[in-house]
């Protein structure tokens, strides 16, 4: 290793704060040499950086599974970041102003763990002992919710990257809302920590387009060029130049050539630090599985444990002793734990920043606390419209930005955009900006045509926190955007997502732009909350949802066509029954009905046009609208119960694929839906040839009395 030096930070006191998180722990202390291993004499860096390797290594090899090959080979570059360079407080994971580091390369996530441990979070050796085990904080990717310090959910190669871009974003937003001559509230970086399989998936590719054209500045990302990818070199499908690709983004680009090099690392970074204009990346040539005699630069080094022997020689080859496994000697660790005297330092000083910026200007300081504590400001839902039937009816998606809108006007942390569609999706905050390289304020994002880095970026930015985001595009593209959107259910992600054109009653666009399978497939996600309004008052009942859901991502499903008003003085429980996720909207009273219809979105109104004509008939059919089955299911069994009675025939309407309506339909019920692909005529052409009138409805019901 380049860079010697003997002790990264003066020897830490039993009364300083690294006492109290694990200095206490009985390490293993270096052995002298014997036949079992030569005796730790190297430098500070090298003892720490080959401290971080063998634990990586040793955890790998305990579980029988995962990823050796990255943390062998970039441990030196993530030392370097960690010991130099990141600004972080252990005792404190969610401190505002801490800076960022994402590991995108989320396989390589014993690194992490391994970082994690030795500067002083609270995961003990306990858990890296059980690192891809039931139960514990050192899963097999790395989970935010799950580990103290791990700032997003990654392992789907591309989407920390865009992740990291999200929250370079949403701190520069923060700054320009909050900072002031003296007094920098908000100033931190983002690291991103990638691999070759982060670079070759598009997603990460549309992410630094766009970090580019923003001129994100305080982001800076290291890249682990060690040219292996599992079925061999990455020069079977990966040859183009990355450096010159990344420079075309309008990134500051460097290369260093040697990853064990610290000093070009740290200069690299400090660089990247100085580059304000424009994000840094930074290629650093490292070697896979590093040390590893017979598993180095090789495919075998990636995915599986080296192996008993194999972790033998290569401990011997860089001088490391065989047993223990897990080793730390202590010099090793007390020279990382200084992270918690640093950090402390630093977070001291800045919350006197905080306490100094209070006094001057409460107002800013209040809002920025509350946001931070994820609260929606007091009053934020006062000028929610009231929707009444004008007798031509109101497009969901119409409304739908109408409400938003509102809400914006209160809430200054709703930020976000859409790709391309603003115009078609309603989705423009009218009275803001453009958030762009002049100006920080804006509150609108243009993402350009790229919805899966808009959704990996919208998480990113949840991620960081004081900012409600949220992205837009046609239903159909969700498609491109369902890996972010599991992970924002995954991660607990305060997210909104507006899709509109929600069925095949877009028409002329055709099969190729109508929705059938989306809805069941988002559905069918754990923890996303999928809406699909009836009308523009229960479109402004799902926005109250979405900003009342802190932990847990809400897309919106909503028309382009036009639809009836259902009209607050006739159906006054549309406020009180969407957030219940289903209701019955008419055909309460007079006992039983004789079936019931649960219809979601623009069907609704065929539900209750085919009521009024069955009524007319002699039967009692109950009209109950379903705008969110996810939410209905959390109700009380005996609410469910009402809604929807056992014994009575049902029969669903929704212009989509039938399939996830069989958990509610009985014996004798049926489903009127669209169980193939669309086509391109006028709306109402299409909705009438595939079934979706009154007329049909009724025949259905008729058919199951």
């Amino acid at each position: 290793m380049s860079n010697r030096r003997t002790s990264g930070c003066p020897r830490m006191r039993a009364d300083t704060p690294g006492a109290a998180y694990g200095l206490g722990y009985i390490y293993p202390k270096p052995r002298a040499r014997t036949e079992r291993g030569p005796k730790l004499e190297r430098d500070m860096d090298t003892l720490a950086i080959d401290t971080i390797r063998f634990l990586a290594v040793d955890m790998v090899q305990a579980a029988g599974s995962g990823h050796p090959g990255m943390p062998l080979g970039a441990a030196p570059m993530a030392y370097t970041l960690w010991d130099r360079f990141l600004r972080f407080d252990p005792t404190d994971p969610e401190w505002p102003d801490r800076d960022r580091f994402v590991l995108s390369a989320g396989h390589g996530c014993a690194l992490l763990y391994a970082l994690l441990h030795l500067t002083g979070y609270d995961l003990p050796m306990e858990e890296l002992r059980r690192f891809r085990q039931w139960g514990s904080r050192t899963p097999g990717h790395p989970e935010r919710l799950r580990t103290p310090g791990v700032e997003a959910s990654t392992g789907p190669l591309g989407q920390g990257v865009g992740n990291a871009v999200g929250m370079a974003i949403a701190e520069s937003s923060l700054a320009a809302r909050f900072n002031r001559p003296g007094h920098d509230l908000i100033d931190h970086c983002t690291y991103a920590l990638c691999s070759d399989g982060d670079l070759m998936e598009g997603v990460s590719s549309e992410a630094a387009s766009l970090a580019g054209h923003l001129g994100l500045g305080k982001l800076i990302m290291l890249y682990d060029d060690n040219g292996v990818s599992i079925e061999g070199g990455t020069s079977l499908a990966f040859t183009e130049d990355r450096v010159a690709r990344f420079a075309a983004y309008g990134w500051h680009v460097q290369t260093v050539r040697d990853g064990n090099d610290l000093g070009a690392i740290a200069s690299a970074i400090e660089a990247a630090r100085a580059e304000t204009d424009r994000p840094s990346f930074i290629a650093v040539s490292t070697h896979i599985g590093y040390g590893s005699p017979n598993r180095q630069d090789t495919a075998a080094a990636h995915g599986e444990p080296l192996g008993v022997e194999e972790v033998r020689l290569t401990k011997a080859a860089l001088g490391w002793p065989v047993e223990p496994a897990f080793l730390v000697p202590a010099p090793a660790l007390a020279h990382m734990r200084c992270a918690l005297v640093r950090g402390a330092a630093l977070n001291s000083g800045w919350r006197d920043r905080l306490e100094a910026y209070r006094a001057e200007f409460p107002d800013e300081a209040a809002e920025f606390e509350r946001r931070v504590r994820s609260e929606s400001p007091s009053g934020w839902d006062a000028d929610m419209p009231v929707f009444s039937d004008t007798g031509t009816g109101i497009a969901t998606r119409d409304a739908g930005g109408e409400v938003m809108n509102a809400i914006a006007s209160r809430v200054p942390e709703l930020i976000g955009g859409s790709a391309d569609l603003a115009p078609s999706t309603k989705t423009w905050l009218k009275d803001f900006p453009a958030f762009s390289v002049a100006d920080r304020t804006g509150r609108n994002i243009h993402f350009g045509v790229r919805e899966h880095a808009m959704g990996a970026i919208v998480n990113g930015m949840a991620c960081h926190g004081g900012i409600v985001p949220f992205g837009s595009t046609f239903l159909i593209f969700s498609d491109y955007m369902r890996p972010p959107i599991r992970l924002a259910a995954l991660s607990g992600l305060r997210v909104i997502h507006v899709f509109t054109h929600d069925s095949i009653g877009l028409g002329e666009d055709g099969p190729t732009h109508q929705a059938v399978e989306q809805l069941l497939g988002l559905r069918s996600i754990p923890g996303v909350v999928v809406i699909r309004p009836a009308d523009a008052n229960e479109t402004a009942a799902a926005w109250r949802v979405a900003m009342g859901q802190t932990q847990r991502p809400v897309l919106l499903a909503l028309t382009r066509q036009k639809v009836p008003v259902l009209d607050p003085a006739v159906f006054p429980m549309v406020a009180d029954g969407v957030p219940r996720g289903a209701y019955v909207l008419a055909g309460d009273g007079g006992g039983a009905p004789d079936a019931i219809v649960v219809a979601t979105g623009s069907e609704v109104h065929l539900a209750l046009g085919a009521r009024q004509t069955l009524g007319r008939e002699g039967l009692n059919v109950a009209v109950v609208s379903a705008p969110c089955l996810a939410l209905f299911t959390e109700q009380p069994q005996e609410y469910r119960d009402s809604v929807v009675p056992s014994g009575i025939p049902v029969v669903s309407v929704e212009a989509g694929v039938t399939l996830g309506w069989r958990a509610y339909l009985g014996e004798g019920s049926g489903a009127i839906g669209v169980d193939m692909f669309g086509a391109s005529a006028p709306g109402e052409t299409v909705l009438r040839e595939f079934g979706f009138t009154v007329e049909a409805v009724a025949a259905k019901v008729r058919a199951v009395v």
